[in-house]
């Protein structure tokens, strides 16, 4: 029998499920929204309850689109953002909200009501921080576990388990409370090369309670990503998500990380293995991750990790982000007075705001990359979220210059464009920084709905100089989702396997003109005096 692997995603908006086949072919999708809570105090919460049960629908109704009994599910995997989720020792949601609601209980990964904490953690200059970077995010667990202390210390002390949204995901489908190497090492410090949690750090930074408590709330069984979890689906999740008892889950991975499997390890020819140091893994949504994966650890100041076997066994992770990205641009285009004029155009023809503005923008250029130079006079610094690298600045914010009094569509593609290019010039500071540090890679494989823009893609490549290439699969983070299931299953022997079985390479970026090289060298001056001018800005204003 040929079987088939679902991966579920959870996003910031939504749950998705993919079903593929063993060659990576996509079946079939589905997705169902989950709820978002946004308050004052940079505060972003979720229902862990309402993710699961948008998991139930999303897989349901991709089974039924596959027209795919339960028996032919070889395996599933979980991707999900680094949300932190608190249940107490029954399993019950306990609220992380200042508002109290029960049913609040998962701290957001954009949630950044810990900057405080994070500064305290990076004033300790904790051995552990050389591997986040040289400085800890306030989008990363321990600041957050930290504010829960200091803020909500009932909720702390009644806590039973402290998940990561996607190691949650695989205990409600499984009952087993192993974590995966991705999400510990990546968001909790978890020290993957040497096996263990530091009783030091936890101890210097105020959670000492974990270590004494045997780690027992934050992980005592830590499995690499794709591992079998315990027995498979429990007879519960099973009946809920319409497979069947047993049916084996791969330990999880991050949603960016999910795309890293799911796209750098895409042979360039048949029969070929792909070169994974040389690639850099681009996954754009909301937020945005830059991954690269190397033999041996590279400490790349304002880059998280190096990771160990969070993302390809054995390799060493390197990853930088940048905070807001698709959502930078939904930002920058609603806010603008011609959105209106713009949507009804865009429903009219069919297509969202942003293919909108792109498909105007091109056909009035000689060609993609030449559609760059309509922003010569706009710059955008978009740092709404601050930045997370390479200056790990989370107090950093946006700056626009070049505006004026014309409201029309074409003044709305510009600026459209202009921070199209502002998030390539965050991009090109994190590629330029690994560079220095001895990551010289030659190709980035992009995914996430933006990477379907030949215009995003290249900008990026004139940009960076680097090779944008898509992964040939239009769902590669589902994918490396599914993946997961397959190694489970035991389909593949490893995610190395699964990676050069189940994915293949897709288009590429064209070389960069001269010209426009040097074009977005000089607005890259700009958004460099941008950033020192938010900085300046924000001393002189310092209470």
């Amino acid at each position: 029998m040929q079987f088939a692997f679902i991966g579920i995603d959870v996003g910031t908006t939504s749950a998705r499920a993919g079903v593929f086949d063993e060659r990576g072919t996509l079946l079939a999708t589905a997705r169902h929204p989950i709820a978002l809570w946004r308050e004052a105090g940079d505060i972003a919460e979720h229902s862990s309850a309402d993710i699961w049960q948008a998991c139930v629908v999303a897989v349901r109704a991709s089974l039924r689109e596959a027209a795919l009994s339960p028996d032919r599910v070889g395996g599933i995997g979980f991707d999900a953002t680094c949300s932190l989720v608190v249940l107490d020792a029954n399993g019950d949601p306990v609220s992380v909200s200042p508002s109290g609601q029960r049913d609040r209980n998962v701290i957001v990964w954009m949630d950044h009501r810990a900057v405080a904490e994070a500064r305290f953690i990076n004033a300790t200059d904790d051995p552990v921080l050389a591997y986040v970077g040289g400085a800890i995010s306030p989008e990363m667990q321990t600041p957050k576990l930290l504010w829960l202390r200091r803020n909500l210390p009932a909720a702390y002390d009644v806590a039973g388990h402290f998940f990561d949204l996607a190691d949650f995901l695989t205990w409600r489908a499984t009952g087993s409370t192993a974590r995966s190497i991705c999400t510990l090492t990546c968001k909790w410090t978890y020290l993957a090369h040497e096996r263990r949690w530091s009783d030091a750090y936890f101890d210097r930074i105020g959670l000492g309670d974990l270590a004494r408590a045997a780690w027992r709330r934050i992980g005592t069984k830590i499995i690499e990503p794709g591992a079998a979890v315990a027995s498979g689906l429990s007879d519960a999740a099973a009946a809920e998500l319409g497979l069947l008892p047993g049916t084996p889950v791969g330990a999880a991975l991050i949603d960016a990380h999910a795309g890293g499997i799911g796209t750098i390890g895409a042979p360039a020819n048949e029969g070929s293995v792909a070169d994974i140091p040389k690639r850099l893994a681009y996954i754009m949504g909301t937020s945005a991750c830059i991954m690269a994966s190397t033999p041996e650890p590279c400490f790349v100041p304002g880059v998280w990790g190096p990771y160990f076997s969070s993302m390809v066994p054995g390799q060493w992770l390197c990853e930088g982000g940048q905070s807001a990205a698709g959502a930078a641009i939904d930002h920058l285009v609603r806010a603008h007075a011609a959105y209106p004029e713009a949507a009804a155009a865009a429903a009219a023809q069919g297509c969202t705001v942003l293919e909108y503005l792109e498909r105007r923008v091109t056909d009035a250029s000689g060609s993609v990359s030449e559609a760059a130079l309509i922003a010569r006079n706009l710059h955008v610094l978009p740092e709404f979220l601050g930045n997370r690298s390479p200056h790990a600045d989370p107090l950093a914010r946006a700056v626009v210059t070049g505006l004026d009094l014309d409201d029309s569509l074409a003044s709305l593609a510009r600026l459209f464009v202009a921070g199209l290019c502002g998030l390539a010039y965050g991009l090109a500071d994190v590629a330029d920084t690994m560079r220095v540090h001895g990551i010289d890679s030659e190709t980035m494989i992009m995914s996430g709905g933006a990477s379907r823009s030949r215009l995003v893609r290249q900008i990026m490549a004139d940009t960076t100089g680097l090779c944008v290439a898509l992964p040939q699969t239009a769902e590669p983070v589902l994918l490396g989702a599914a993946m997961l299931g397959a190694v489970a299953a035991g389909s593949f022997a490893s995610i190395p396997d699964a990676m050069t079985g189940m994915s293949q390479m897709g288009m590429a970026t064209g070389p960069t003109p001269p010209s426009i090289f040097e074009y977005h060298a000089q607005k890259r001056c700009v958004y460099a005096l941008l950033r020192k001018l938010d900085i300046d800005v924000r001393a002189v204003m310092a209470p």
